[in-house]
């Protein structure tokens, strides 16, 4: 090995753990990558031979013997990387890599409309999602393609015009990004999902933030704080999309756990979560083959009567509205803040349902909270209640209508001993959004 010339290495050393890996690589400069998240490009440093761990399916003898030749310096830590911040991912060791981001759909149990009221709810995610590949291109350009669809859009970073359907997902997105103080770069996307779109699930919420995990972390950036990414997709689906959504799904997606629903005061903006156990029962979902799509269906009407109710009564949101108000208010505005009080208090004794594992009494509020959304808020159909009612007829518990209403899924609560329908499917709190890179 003396006189030799050396191959370069690329040294992946965890600065937790003391270990370096070893292994060929096509540069004379290393690349370090961290334990806490750092990634650093720099001369090769690694520790005591004694503490690294050689790869002998990732090296050769050679790079092996090399990684004990070299001089063993002081541990690197996150404050010697020359990046901006911790736990970004360098350029130039992201460059082969695909990013994958996923992001789930949501079911809200109960809490419908009270989003953008300031209001209270429960969702949960569930296990189907959008799942977003990027890999990196040279260039500020942005390649994406929905292979679900077939179909594909191409623009500059720093030219980005507005789009229809998914295509406008993704440039408001990057826009939106951008404008935040993101710095993005050129990237190929590959967008599939398996949430059915229109069927009140959030599949345009999981699109968004699939689309913000996938472009940040692409580009080196640090994941952002999860509120705010939230409220950044909440804003694409308004100035880029149409659909004045509240925060729900989006927080819905990001926060959610396995076996645990997300409560969620939108006041506050206090999310934390409560067990989804309610045992031997089951919540399953039956399609009412309604499609719905926010910016088309009532959705945006009903958030400007909302809005104007707010303002007739003097009041930053309708959380603060009481019942001694609602009168004073005219048809139909008097029934939509009936719908958001009566919704908002069934959300807490819920929450005290699920904390007691009462599937009776939860039943009841998916009843109620239904009723509520048919007659005062008006948003049910002929064929969504025809569906609720098949649910009600096997034996449900309880059914409502989940979503922005005007079609999509009614969600049951099954007891142990129902047969249920053959066309509907059980749903289960899952994980919320990730990202890998592999």
């Amino acid at each position: 090995m003396n006189g030799a010339a050396r191959e370069p290495i690329t040294f992946e050393y965890s600065a937790f753990s003391s270990t370096t890996t070893a292994i060929c690589a096509g540069r004379p400069r290393a690349n370090l990558a961290f334990g806490d998240g750092v990634v650093w490009t720099g001369p090769a440093r690694v520790a005591e031979p004694q503490e690294a761990s050689i790869s002998a399916s990732a090296a050769t003898a050679e790079a092996m013997k090399m990684a004990l030749d070299v001089v063993a310096q002081p541990k690197p830590s996150s404050r010697d990387c020359p990046l901006k911040r911790p736990g970004a991912i360098i350029r130039s060791m992201a460059s082969t890599r695909v990013t994958t981001a996923f992001a789930p759909g949501r079911v809200n149990l109960i809490g419908e409309h009270t989003d953008y009221n300031g209001g209270l709810a429960i969702p949960f995610a569930i296990a189907s999602g959008v799942t977003v590949r990027a890999t990196p291109v040279d260039g500020r350009r942005i390649e994406a393609v929905a292979s679900d669809l077939q179909e594909s859009d191409s623009f500059d970073l720093a030219d980005i015009g507005p789009a229809d359907g998914w295509r406008a997902f993704v440039r408001g997105t990057a826009a939106e990004l951008q404008r935040a103080g993101r710095e993005l770069s050129g990237a190929s996307l590959e967008i599939s999902g398996t949430v059915p779109r229109g069927a009140g699930l959030s599949s345009s919420a999981a699109l968004a933030v699939a689309l913000g995990l996938a472009l940040c972390a692409l580009a080196g950036e640090l994941e952002p704080d999860r509120v705010e990414l939230a409220k950044l997709c909440c804003l694409v689906e308004h100035a880029w999309v149409g659909a004045q959504t509240g925060l729900l799904d989006q927080l819905a997606s990001l926060f959610g756990e396995r076996c645990r629903a997300v409560v969620i005061d939108f006041r506050s903006l206090a999310i934390r979560s409560v067990p989804l156990e309610l045992p031997g029962h089951r919540l399953v979902l039956l399609d009412s083959h309604e499609s719905r799509a926010n910016a088309a269906s009532g959705y945006n009407e009903r958030r400007a009567e909302c809005a104007q109710a707010s303002a007739l009564l003097g009041l930053s949101s309708l959380r603060e509205a009481t019942l001694d108000e609602v009168n004073q208010l005219p048809p139909p505005l008097d029934n939509r803040v009936r719908h958001v009080i009566g919704e908002n208090a069934r959300v807490v004794e819920a929450v005290q349902a699920l904390d007691r594992r009462d599937a009776v009494v939860l039943g009841h509020l998916l009843d109620a909270s239904h009723e509520s959304s048919r007659d005062l808020y008006e948003i049910s159909t002929e064929a969504v209640e025809a569906a609720r009612e098949r649910l009600l007829q096997a034996g449900a518990l309880g059914a409502r209508l989940v979503g922005g209403g005007f079609g999509g899924n009614i969600l049951g609560l099954m007891p142990p001993d129902a047969e249920g329908l053959p066309d509907a499917r059980e749903v289960r709190a899952a994980a919320g959004a990730g990202v890998t890179v592999s």
